[in-house]
Protein backbone atom coordinates (compact mmCIF):
# COMPACT_ATOMS: atom_id res chain seq x y z
CA UNK A 1 0.00 0.00 0.00
CA UNK A 2 1.28 3.38 -1.28
CA UNK A 3 1.00 5.94 1.59
CA UNK A 4 2.94 8.67 -0.06
CA UNK A 5 0.98 12.08 -0.50
CA UNK A 6 1.43 13.55 -3.75
CA UNK A 7 2.35 17.57 -4.50
CA UNK A 8 -1.44 18.13 -5.13
CA UNK A 9 -2.59 16.41 -1.82
CA UNK A 10 -0.17 18.00 0.35
CA UNK A 11 -1.65 21.46 -1.35
CA UNK A 12 -5.25 20.31 -0.59
CA UNK A 13 -4.08 19.81 3.05
CA UNK A 14 -3.01 23.51 3.27
CA UNK A 15 -5.99 24.70 1.57
CA UNK A 16 -7.90 22.57 4.26
CA UNK A 17 -5.80 23.90 7.07
CA UNK A 18 -6.29 27.40 5.91
CA UNK A 19 -10.42 27.23 6.40
CA UNK A 20 -9.78 26.07 9.80
CA UNK A 21 -7.45 28.03 11.23
CA UNK A 22 -8.80 31.40 9.22
CA UNK A 23 -12.62 30.88 8.15
CA UNK A 24 -13.85 28.42 10.25
CA UNK A 25 -15.79 29.58 13.61
CA UNK A 26 -13.57 30.14 16.35
CA UNK A 27 -15.68 30.32 19.32
CA UNK A 28 -16.40 26.68 18.45
CA UNK A 29 -13.27 25.07 18.51
CA UNK A 30 -12.76 26.86 21.74
CA UNK A 31 -16.36 25.86 23.77
CA UNK A 32 -15.21 22.00 22.52
CA UNK A 33 -11.57 22.84 23.86
CA UNK A 34 -13.18 23.33 26.96
CA UNK A 35 -15.71 20.25 27.28
CA UNK A 36 -18.62 21.93 26.55
CA UNK A 37 -21.46 20.64 24.75
CA UNK A 38 -22.43 22.29 21.84
CA UNK A 39 -25.97 23.50 20.87
CA UNK A 40 -28.24 22.80 17.62
CA UNK A 41 -27.01 26.27 16.34
CA UNK A 42 -23.37 25.55 17.23
CA UNK A 43 -23.48 22.76 14.92
CA UNK A 44 -26.01 24.41 12.51
CA UNK A 45 -23.11 26.97 12.18
CA UNK A 46 -20.15 24.76 11.86
CA UNK A 47 -22.10 22.61 9.46
CA UNK A 48 -22.66 25.99 7.16
CA UNK A 49 -19.63 26.79 7.00
CA UNK A 50 -18.53 23.69 5.55
CA UNK A 51 -21.42 23.69 3.55
CA UNK A 52 -19.85 27.22 1.98
CA UNK A 53 -17.32 24.90 0.56
CA UNK A 54 -19.32 22.49 -0.47
CA UNK A 55 -17.58 20.66 2.67
CA UNK A 56 -20.41 18.80 4.40
CA UNK A 57 -20.44 15.86 2.81
CA UNK A 58 -16.83 14.63 1.45
CA UNK A 59 -17.79 10.86 1.55
CA UNK A 60 -21.33 11.54 -0.91
CA UNK A 61 -21.10 11.17 -4.66
CA UNK A 62 -20.78 14.58 -6.80
CA UNK A 63 -24.12 13.66 -8.08
CA UNK A 64 -25.84 14.19 -4.72
CA UNK A 65 -23.92 17.08 -3.63
CA UNK A 66 -20.94 15.78 -2.79
CA UNK A 67 -17.10 17.09 -3.22
CA UNK A 68 -16.16 14.30 -5.73
CA UNK A 69 -13.34 13.89 -3.58
CA UNK A 70 -10.50 11.05 -3.39
CA UNK A 71 -10.00 8.31 -0.76
CA UNK A 72 -6.91 10.35 0.21
CA UNK A 73 -8.90 13.66 0.00
CA UNK A 74 -11.29 12.14 2.25
CA UNK A 75 -8.69 11.12 5.10
CA UNK A 76 -6.82 14.35 4.61
CA UNK A 77 -9.65 16.16 5.39
CA UNK A 78 -10.99 14.18 7.96
CA UNK A 79 -7.63 14.59 9.74
CA UNK A 80 -7.12 18.34 9.40
CA UNK A 81 -10.52 18.88 11.06
CA UNK A 82 -9.90 16.93 14.36
CA UNK A 83 -6.36 18.39 14.33
CA UNK A 84 -7.78 21.81 14.34
CA UNK A 85 -10.60 20.83 16.94
CA UNK A 86 -13.15 21.59 14.94
CA UNK A 87 -16.73 19.97 15.46
CA UNK A 88 -17.47 16.78 13.69
CA UNK A 89 -20.59 16.88 11.76
CA UNK A 90 -24.11 15.34 13.42
CA UNK A 91 -23.83 11.58 11.68
CA UNK A 92 -27.51 10.63 11.42
CA UNK A 93 -27.79 12.63 8.34
CA UNK A 94 -24.76 13.97 6.70
CA UNK A 95 -23.12 9.62 7.56
CA UNK A 96 -25.48 7.38 7.99
CA UNK A 97 -28.72 8.52 6.60
CA UNK A 98 -27.85 10.20 3.44
CA UNK A 99 -25.93 7.00 1.79
CA UNK A 100 -28.95 5.11 2.54
CA UNK A 101 -31.19 7.61 0.62
CA UNK A 102 -28.93 7.98 -2.48
CA UNK A 103 -28.21 4.27 -2.51
CA UNK A 104 -32.07 2.92 -2.17
CA UNK A 105 -34.23 6.21 -2.18
CA UNK A 106 -36.85 6.54 -4.82
CA UNK A 107 -35.92 9.97 -6.92
CA UNK A 108 -38.33 11.67 -4.51
CA UNK A 109 -37.27 10.73 -1.74
CA UNK A 110 -34.06 12.01 -2.73
CA UNK A 111 -35.05 15.28 -3.73
CA UNK A 112 -37.06 15.74 -0.39
CA UNK A 113 -34.17 14.96 1.61
CA UNK A 114 -30.70 15.26 0.64
CA UNK A 115 -30.77 19.14 0.06
CA UNK A 116 -31.55 19.94 3.16
CA UNK A 117 -29.79 17.43 5.09
CA UNK A 118 -26.48 18.69 3.18
CA UNK A 119 -27.08 22.33 4.27
CA UNK A 120 -28.08 21.50 7.47
CA UNK A 121 -31.53 22.78 7.61
CA UNK A 122 -32.54 19.26 8.70
CA UNK A 123 -31.57 17.43 11.61
CA UNK A 124 -32.06 13.84 11.79
CA UNK A 125 -31.66 11.48 14.72
CA UNK A 126 -31.60 7.46 15.07
CA UNK A 127 -33.87 5.17 16.14
CA UNK A 128 -32.68 1.62 16.48
CA UNK A 129 -31.83 0.39 19.86
CA UNK A 130 -34.89 -0.20 22.38
CA UNK A 131 -34.60 -1.07 26.11
CA UNK A 132 -34.92 -4.90 25.05
CA UNK A 133 -32.72 -4.31 21.40
CA UNK A 134 -29.56 -3.43 22.06
CA UNK A 135 -27.14 -5.74 20.52
CA UNK A 136 -29.40 -7.85 19.79
CA UNK A 137 -31.25 -5.38 17.49
CA UNK A 138 -32.99 -8.23 15.67
CA UNK A 139 -35.44 -8.41 18.66
CA UNK A 140 -37.01 -5.09 18.61
CA UNK A 141 -40.44 -4.92 19.09
CA UNK A 142 -41.73 -1.42 17.90
CA UNK A 143 -44.04 -1.82 15.32
CA UNK A 144 -45.60 -0.48 12.38
CA UNK A 145 -49.13 -1.45 10.91
CA UNK A 146 -50.36 -0.80 7.69
CA UNK A 147 -53.28 0.95 7.58
CA UNK A 148 -54.33 2.46 3.64
CA UNK A 149 -51.52 4.34 2.68
CA UNK A 150 -49.99 4.61 6.53
CA UNK A 151 -48.08 3.14 9.13
CA UNK A 152 -49.27 3.49 13.00
CA UNK A 153 -46.28 3.38 14.72
CA UNK A 154 -46.06 2.30 18.10
CA UNK A 155 -43.39 1.23 20.60
CA UNK A 156 -39.87 3.41 21.94
CA UNK A 157 -36.67 3.90 21.05
CA UNK A 158 -33.14 4.48 23.65
CA UNK A 159 -29.93 6.07 23.43
CA UNK A 160 -31.10 8.17 20.63
CA UNK A 161 -28.08 10.14 20.17
CA UNK A 162 -29.27 14.48 19.78
CA UNK A 163 -32.75 13.38 19.41
CA UNK A 164 -33.74 16.83 21.23
CA UNK A 165 -32.11 18.70 17.74
CA UNK A 166 -33.81 16.37 15.64
CA UNK A 167 -36.89 17.75 12.80
CA UNK A 168 -36.86 13.73 11.88
CA UNK A 169 -35.92 10.32 12.81
CA UNK A 170 -34.88 7.32 10.88
CA UNK A 171 -36.02 4.11 12.54
CA UNK A 172 -36.04 0.37 12.37
CA UNK A 173 -39.78 -1.05 12.90
CA UNK A 174 -41.34 -4.27 12.68
CA UNK A 175 -43.74 -4.13 9.76
CA UNK A 176 -44.62 -8.02 9.97
CA UNK A 177 -44.10 -9.38 13.30
CA UNK A 178 -45.03 -13.14 12.10
CA UNK A 179 -41.75 -13.04 10.41
CA UNK A 180 -38.22 -14.32 11.24
CA UNK A 181 -35.85 -12.17 13.92
CA UNK A 182 -34.62 -10.55 10.85
CA UNK A 183 -37.63 -10.33 8.19
CA UNK A 184 -40.16 -8.32 8.72
CA UNK A 185 -38.62 -4.71 9.69
CA UNK A 186 -38.77 -1.58 7.30
CA UNK A 187 -36.93 1.09 7.58
CA UNK A 188 -39.47 4.65 8.22
CA UNK A 189 -38.44 8.21 8.25
CA UNK A 190 -40.45 9.96 11.01
CA UNK A 191 -41.36 13.99 11.28
CA UNK A 192 -40.83 14.56 15.12
CA UNK A 193 -43.49 16.93 15.05
CA UNK A 194 -45.89 14.17 14.21
CA UNK A 195 -48.19 13.70 17.13
CA UNK A 196 -47.67 10.82 19.34
CA UNK A 197 -43.85 11.34 19.14
CA UNK A 198 -42.26 12.13 22.76
CA UNK A 199 -38.83 12.65 23.93
CA UNK A 200 -37.43 11.73 26.75
CA UNK A 201 -33.65 13.16 27.79
CA UNK A 202 -31.19 10.57 29.53
CA UNK A 203 -28.42 12.25 31.40
CA UNK A 204 -25.40 10.54 30.89
CA UNK A 205 -22.68 9.71 33.12
CA UNK A 206 -20.49 12.96 31.88
CA UNK A 207 -23.53 14.57 33.50
CA UNK A 208 -24.57 16.36 29.74
CA UNK A 209 -27.50 15.71 27.72
CA UNK A 210 -26.00 13.68 24.79
CA UNK A 211 -29.04 10.85 24.66
CA UNK A 212 -32.66 10.52 24.93
CA UNK A 213 -35.87 7.88 24.51
CA UNK A 214 -37.78 8.53 22.08
CA UNK A 215 -41.99 7.20 22.26
CA UNK A 216 -44.45 6.57 19.71
CA UNK A 217 -47.70 6.53 20.34
CA UNK A 218 -49.74 5.58 17.31
CA UNK A 219 -48.01 7.70 14.97
CA UNK A 220 -49.04 8.06 11.80
CA UNK A 221 -46.37 7.71 9.09
CA UNK A 222 -47.04 8.03 5.37
CA UNK A 223 -46.05 5.42 2.94
CA UNK A 224 -44.23 6.89 0.96
CA UNK A 225 -41.71 8.06 4.06
CA UNK A 226 -40.14 4.21 4.02
CA UNK A 227 -36.98 3.71 2.24
CA UNK A 228 -36.83 0.71 -0.06
CA UNK A 229 -39.26 -2.02 0.13
CA UNK A 230 -41.28 -3.46 2.80
CA UNK A 231 -39.34 -5.71 5.36
CA UNK A 232 -35.98 -5.18 3.89
CA UNK A 233 -35.17 -2.63 6.48
CA UNK A 234 -32.48 -5.06 8.23
CA UNK A 235 -30.61 -5.15 4.47
CA UNK A 236 -30.75 -0.88 4.76
CA UNK A 237 -29.43 -1.26 8.57
CA UNK A 238 -26.59 -3.38 7.62
CA UNK A 239 -25.37 -1.16 5.15
CA UNK A 240 -25.85 2.21 7.46
CA UNK A 241 -23.77 0.68 10.37
CA UNK A 242 -21.03 0.09 8.25
CA UNK A 243 -20.79 3.58 7.43
CA UNK A 244 -21.20 4.17 11.16
CA UNK A 245 -18.23 2.07 12.90
CA UNK A 246 -15.92 3.33 9.58
CA UNK A 247 -16.43 6.88 10.94
CA UNK A 248 -15.20 5.75 14.32
CA UNK A 249 -11.55 6.42 13.69
CA UNK A 250 -10.67 9.96 14.27
CA UNK A 251 -7.44 9.29 13.12
CA UNK A 252 -6.78 13.05 13.55
CA UNK A 253 -8.62 13.45 16.97
CA UNK A 254 -6.59 11.19 18.74
CA UNK A 255 -3.07 12.26 17.20
CA UNK A 256 -4.22 15.95 18.39
CA UNK A 257 -4.95 14.33 22.06
CA UNK A 258 -1.93 12.56 22.10
CA UNK A 259 0.42 15.50 21.25
CA UNK A 260 -1.36 17.64 23.76
CA UNK A 261 -1.12 14.77 26.47
CA UNK A 262 2.89 14.53 25.63
CA UNK A 263 2.63 18.08 26.67
CA UNK A 264 0.76 18.24 29.76
CA UNK A 265 2.62 15.09 31.38
CA UNK A 266 5.90 16.67 31.07
CA UNK A 267 4.40 19.38 33.12
CA UNK A 268 2.57 17.48 35.63
CA UNK A 269 4.74 16.37 38.56
CA UNK A 270 5.63 12.88 39.13
CA UNK A 271 7.52 11.25 41.51
CA UNK A 272 10.88 11.81 39.99
CA UNK A 273 10.48 14.82 38.12
CA UNK A 274 7.58 15.29 35.61
CA UNK A 275 4.66 12.67 35.18
CA UNK A 276 6.61 11.64 31.72
CA UNK A 277 9.72 10.41 33.79
CA UNK A 278 7.63 8.20 34.95
CA UNK A 279 8.56 4.72 32.69
CA UNK A 280 5.15 2.88 33.60
CA UNK A 281 3.18 6.18 32.55
CA UNK A 282 5.69 6.64 29.78
CA UNK A 283 4.96 3.03 28.69
CA UNK A 284 1.67 2.96 28.70
CA UNK A 285 1.56 6.73 26.48
CA UNK A 286 4.10 5.17 23.52
CA UNK A 287 1.83 1.85 23.67
CA UNK A 288 -1.29 3.96 23.09
CA UNK A 289 0.77 6.02 20.62
CA UNK A 290 1.59 2.54 18.93
CA UNK A 291 -1.77 1.44 19.10
CA UNK A 292 -2.94 4.99 17.16
CA UNK A 293 -0.55 4.13 14.01
CA UNK A 294 -1.80 0.26 13.82
CA UNK A 295 -5.28 1.79 13.83
CA UNK A 296 -4.25 4.77 11.27
CA UNK A 297 -2.78 1.95 8.77
CA UNK A 298 -5.74 -0.27 9.09
CA UNK A 299 -8.06 2.48 8.02
CA UNK A 300 -6.39 2.80 4.94
CA UNK A 301 -6.65 -0.55 4.31
CA UNK A 302 -10.15 -0.36 5.06
CA UNK A 303 -11.18 2.62 2.80
CA UNK A 304 -9.02 1.48 0.39
CA UNK A 305 -10.75 -1.37 -0.27
CA UNK A 306 -13.81 0.81 -1.26
CA UNK A 307 -11.96 3.51 -3.03
CA UNK A 308 -13.51 2.43 -6.15
CA UNK A 309 -17.01 3.35 -4.19
CA UNK A 310 -19.83 1.36 -2.33
CA UNK A 311 -19.63 0.84 1.26
CA UNK A 312 -16.89 -0.47 3.83
CA UNK A 313 -17.39 -4.30 4.05
CA UNK A 314 -17.16 -6.38 7.31
CA UNK A 315 -14.00 -5.07 8.35
CA UNK A 316 -15.44 -2.08 9.10
CA UNK A 317 -15.82 -4.07 12.80
CA UNK A 318 -12.00 -4.43 13.36
CA UNK A 319 -11.73 -0.42 13.17
CA UNK A 320 -14.78 -0.33 15.61
CA UNK A 321 -13.00 -2.69 18.07
CA UNK A 322 -9.57 -1.12 17.63
CA UNK A 323 -10.76 3.03 17.61
CA UNK A 324 -13.08 2.67 20.68
CA UNK A 325 -9.90 1.21 22.77
CA UNK A 326 -7.58 3.21 21.55
CA UNK A 327 -9.64 5.97 22.65
CA UNK A 328 -11.05 4.65 26.24
CA UNK A 329 -6.47 4.61 26.38
CA UNK A 330 -5.98 7.98 25.54
CA UNK A 331 -8.87 8.96 27.96
CA UNK A 332 -7.93 6.55 30.70
CA UNK A 333 -4.54 8.23 30.63
CA UNK A 334 -5.37 12.19 30.60
CA UNK A 335 -7.64 10.79 33.97
CA UNK A 336 -4.27 10.10 35.27
CA UNK A 337 -2.43 13.01 34.45
CA UNK A 338 -5.71 15.15 36.08
CA UNK A 339 -5.29 13.51 39.26
CA UNK A 340 -7.24 14.41 42.21
CA UNK A 341 -7.48 17.94 39.97
CA UNK A 342 -10.28 15.61 38.49
CA UNK A 343 -12.74 17.03 40.87
CA UNK A 344 -12.67 19.97 38.96
CA UNK A 345 -15.29 18.84 36.53
CA UNK A 346 -18.05 20.98 35.32
CA UNK A 347 -21.27 20.80 33.64
CA UNK A 348 -22.07 23.30 30.27
CA UNK A 349 -23.93 25.96 32.67
CA UNK A 350 -20.06 26.92 34.95
CA UNK A 351 -17.33 28.20 33.33
CA UNK A 352 -13.64 26.58 34.44
CA UNK A 353 -12.64 30.09 35.42
CA UNK A 354 -12.85 29.12 39.19
CA UNK A 355 -10.77 26.10 38.41
CA UNK A 356 -8.18 28.45 36.99
CA UNK A 357 -8.39 29.90 40.05
CA UNK A 358 -7.52 27.41 41.88
CA UNK A 359 -4.68 26.18 40.42
CA UNK A 360 -6.38 23.43 38.87
CA UNK A 361 -4.89 23.05 35.45
CA UNK A 362 -7.05 23.66 32.35
CA UNK A 363 -7.35 20.12 31.11
CA UNK A 364 -8.66 18.46 33.97
CA UNK A 365 -12.21 19.47 34.12
CA UNK A 366 -12.38 18.49 30.03
CA UNK A 367 -9.81 15.03 30.53
CA UNK A 368 -12.49 14.21 33.46
CA UNK A 369 -15.91 14.72 30.87
CA UNK A 370 -14.03 12.58 28.31
CA UNK A 371 -12.75 9.68 30.25
CA UNK A 372 -16.44 9.08 31.22
CA UNK A 373 -17.84 9.75 27.81
CA UNK A 374 -15.97 7.42 26.35
CA UNK A 375 -16.56 4.18 28.50
CA UNK A 376 -19.61 3.91 26.04
CA UNK A 377 -17.81 3.85 22.90
CA UNK A 378 -16.99 0.38 23.64
CA UNK A 379 -21.11 0.00 23.82
CA UNK A 380 -22.92 2.05 21.58
CA UNK A 381 -23.22 1.13 17.49
CA UNK A 382 -22.77 -2.65 18.73
CA UNK A 383 -20.68 -3.61 21.54
CA UNK A 384 -16.91 -4.50 21.02
CA UNK A 385 -17.94 -7.82 21.99
CA UNK A 386 -20.67 -7.94 19.51
CA UNK A 387 -17.79 -7.05 16.95
CA UNK A 388 -15.45 -9.37 17.50
CA UNK A 389 -18.50 -11.94 16.94
CA UNK A 390 -18.53 -10.18 13.54
CA UNK A 391 -15.34 -10.23 12.79
CA UNK A 392 -14.99 -14.12 13.55
CA UNK A 393 -18.45 -15.14 11.40
CA UNK A 394 -17.46 -12.66 8.42
CA UNK A 395 -14.42 -12.11 8.12
CA UNK A 396 -12.41 -15.15 9.35
CA UNK A 397 -15.25 -17.00 8.38
CA UNK A 398 -15.26 -19.49 11.79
Amino acid sequence: MNIEFSKSDESFRSEVRQFFERDYPAHIKHKLSQGHSLTKADFQESERALATRGWSAPGWPQEFGGPGWSLIQRYIFDEELERAGAAKVIPMGLLYLGPVIYTFGSEQQKARWLPDILNSKTFWAQGYSEPNAGSDLASLRCRGDLVDNHYVVSGEKTWSSYAQYADWIFCLVRTDPGSSRHEGISFLCIDMSTPGVSVHPITSIDGKHHLNRVTFDDVVVPVENRIGEEGKGWHYATYLLTHERTSYAQIGKKKQLLRRLRRIAGEAPGVCGSLLDDPLFSQRLAQAEINLLSLEYTTLRVLGSVAGGGAPGNESSILKVMATECAQTISTLYLEVAGHHGIAEFDDGVTPQWAAELGFPEDAAPGVSRYLFDRSQSIYGGTNEIQRNLIAKHVLGL
